[in-house]
């Protein structure tokens, strides 16, 4: 049997019973989502389209940045794994620094995947220190011959990064 059997539910044929948002992890006023939209359970009609248009801009802002923070943790595992560690000054600069940045991007990128009991400020620090290891990590690839294409993956995720800390403003 490839697959298990599935489970019915003893709860079906029974009326679902609606959890409030805010008892979740979700909700307005420092919960990671953008102060002026509220999350609560209202109706198509009575929420503006603005707000919709913000919440919208905020998640694929914050997709984009946890997608280009995998993307750069990858290149700089990989970046890290090829300089030889008995290597030189720099080298060695190089290895620990892709190292560093593969670490803050993976774990920024969990936090923006993880939905449960964030807060802005948590969120925003955590952004914000990515984006300034992402900087100073694509100048320490800049200077080593063939760790371009690992610069420009840091480079991408600042950017990333940056426009998604606009969406918290």
């Amino acid at each position: 049997m490839c697959c298990p059997p599935r489970r019915t539910s003893a709860r079906r044929g029974r009326p679902k019973t609606a959890v409030p948002l805010g008892s979740t992890g979700f909700g307005g006023g420092g919960t990671g989502y953008p102060r002026d939209v509220s999350w609560t359970h209202t109706t198509t009609s009575t929420t503006s389209q603005q707000e919709q248009q913000e919440l919208v801009q905020y998640l694929e802002d914050r997709f984009a940045c946890a997608q280009a923070c995998t993307e750069c943790a990858r290149a700089c595992a990989l970046r890290a794994s090829l300089v030889d560690p008995g290597g030189d000054g720099e080298q060695e600069l190089v290895r620990r620094r892709g190292i560093m940045c593969a670490e803050v991007c993976d774990a920024t990128c969990r936090m923006l995947s993880e939905q449960n009991s964030q807060d802005e400020a948590g969120i925003r620090t955590q952004v914000g220190w990515c984006l300034s290891v992402c900087l100073e990590s694509a100048q320490v690839f800049d200077r080593h011959p063939g760790a371009e294409q690992t610069a420009d993956a840091c480079r991408t995720c600042a950017k990333a990064c940056g426009e998604f800390m606009a969406t918290l403003n």
